[in-house]
């Protein structure tokens, strides 16, 4: 074998196998796992996965102690100042000084009385550059509290609300994967059908060309008026028509899919018509129960009465008597030089109890109190709504499930008799037992029997993710979603 032949052999394979590539037919499944891994629906819900993640971070250190150092260094001043003096009149002095300082604070909020401990250490520095004088002072140890009292306590009701918020933000993400298959079904057989019927196109025209073929000559023999002729050729122009229509509804649908699945491949999509329904029963009630213990609905709807519970326990708080109470108990110091300022430390003792009562507010503050408990009357009201219209949408949505898989074998008794009619019509209408008319009408029929089978296996599909997406369930496998991988 000389070297051209091997050089023609390599391409030729070369050839081959870039057609057997881009003519690579996708399944439904493979087109969801494309979707699900490159897609940018896919990012955002990761995206979104993240974002709530790091939110939910936040939440979680306001419990934990905050270590943290401020200061203000240097605080340089050089200026004249107004001095008040004894007699009351004032002087006008020379300042040339500066003064700084710096603190390390470990706090701790107490979630459950929505109060503060800290420990703190202090120093300060005073230097008067006039007098070239150095002073220090500061608390080298600080411990103490701050509490209010009769106040509205944010920690206490984020600890019931955020884990809330949370977990709904993980069953949330699910749901989006399932958003995400229901959306490529619905693309998947927008293509599907303008696939199929690109084909119905092309083998109409082909099978018009050539009754239209032989009826010229049957025409020129006398066997058949003119009129049927003419008949013939305009669904000849008709059928021609109708495949360049098809080509540009599926150049149309297939760059829809690739912008979803985030393509960018000039190959097209060969799709396989999905003729395999899953067999499997579902229980309404199994079906209802997951959907309760599963969608992000059924946490929102006990995240929404806590945040209205919140805001009357706010309104509330902000009545009648306030107070605030602080006390800190430490070590003191003043001294000219650094280290003597943790030598011989006096004590020293801070309490602090602020309250404010209010006397005449003109019904203001009743008037929040009773708008919040409004409120909360009517979030009751609305969930009591929307659970009801909840269970019924579950309850629905799986008997639609089941009228579609029935009506999935009847379309697709019906596209295979629909066919077979027509195969029948057409070598009848050859050997002159039927007219044109009965030719067209089992040409119609069969082509709508087609598009109906495609139409009712692509509401099937969309009707089986749906119902996973209410549910967070498989009832394939019998397994909760959330136990799953979000990408199976």
């Amino acid at each position: 074998m000389n070297k051209i032949t091997v050089l023609l052999i390599t391409i030729l394979f070369f050839q081959v196998s870039t057609e057997l590539v881009a003519q690579r037919s996708y399944t439904l499944e493979e087109v969801i796992e494309i979707a699900k891994e490159n897609s940018p629906a896919y990012k955002q819900a990761e995206t979104r996965k993240e974002n709530r993640y790091w939110q939910y971070r936040v939440f979680k250190s306001n419990f934990v102690p905050q270590l943290s150092l401020s200061g203000t260094v240097p605080n340089f001043n050089n200026s004249v100042v107004p001095v008040t003096q004894e007699d009351g009149s004032t002087e006008f002095r020379s300042v040339f000084n500066s003064n700084s300082n710096v603190s390390l604070n470990l706090e701790q909020q107490i979630g459950l009385t929505g109060g503060t401990v800290f420990v703190s250490s202090s120093l300060n520095r005073f230097d008067d550059f006039n007098e070239n004088f150095v002073n220090y002072g500061g608390d080298p140890l600080s411990v103490g509290f701050r509490q209010p009292i009769f106040s509205f306590n944010e920690l206490k009701w984020d600890k019931k609300i955020e884990p809330l918020r949370y977990e709904e933000s993980k069953r949330e993400y699910i749901e989006e994967f399932e958003q995400i298959s229901k959306d490529v079904a619905r693309l998947y057989f927008d293509l599907l059908s303008a696939q199929v019927g690109i084909q119905i196109a092309q083998k109409n025209l082909g099978n018009n060309d050539t009754i239209y073929k032989i009826a010229q000559g049957r025409y020129e023999l006398g066997k058949i008026p003119e009129n049927e002729l003419l008949q013939l050729e305009l669904s000849l122009m008709n059928s021609r028509q109708a495949v360049a229509q098809s080509k540009l509804d599926l150049e149309t649908r297939q760059l829809y899919l690739k912008s979803y699945l985030g393509l960018k491949t000039t190959d097209d999509l060969s799709l396989v018509i999905p003729n395999d329904i899953p067999e499997f029963s579902i229980d309404p009630d199994l079906a209802l129960e997951e959907a309760l213990n599963n969608r992000t609905d059924a946490i929102g709807f006990r995240r929404r009465v806590l945040e209205a519970e919140k805001e009357v326990d706010r309104a509330r708080g902000e009545t009648g008597l306030n107070m605030d109470f602080f006390g800190s108990f430490g070590l003191t110091n003043n001294a000219q030089d650094l280290p003597a300022i943790y030598q011989n430390a006096q004590e020293q003792q801070r309490i602090q109890l602020g309250f404010s009562i209010p006397i005449v507010d003109w019904g203001r503050q009743k008037s929040r109190v009773r708008t919040a408990e409004a409120n909360f009357q009517l979030v009751e009201y609305t969930i009591e709504q929307e659970r009801v219209d909840f269970q019924q949408e579950v309850y629905t949505q799986v008997k639609t499930l089941e009228m579609l898989r029935d009506q999935v074998k009847i379309t697709q008794k019906a596209d295979d008799i629909s066919q077979r009619r027509y195969n029948i019509a057409k070598n009848r209408y050859l050997i002159g037992k039927i007219s044109i008319t009965d030719l067209s009408i089992a040409l119609t029929e069969k082509d709508q029997a087609k598009r109906d089978y495609i139409n009712s296996l692509g509401n099937f599909w969309q009707a089986y993710y749906n119902l996973r997406q209410l549910t967070l369930y498989d009832f394939k496998e019998n397994q909760r979603l959330t136990e799953q991988s979000p990408n199976n």
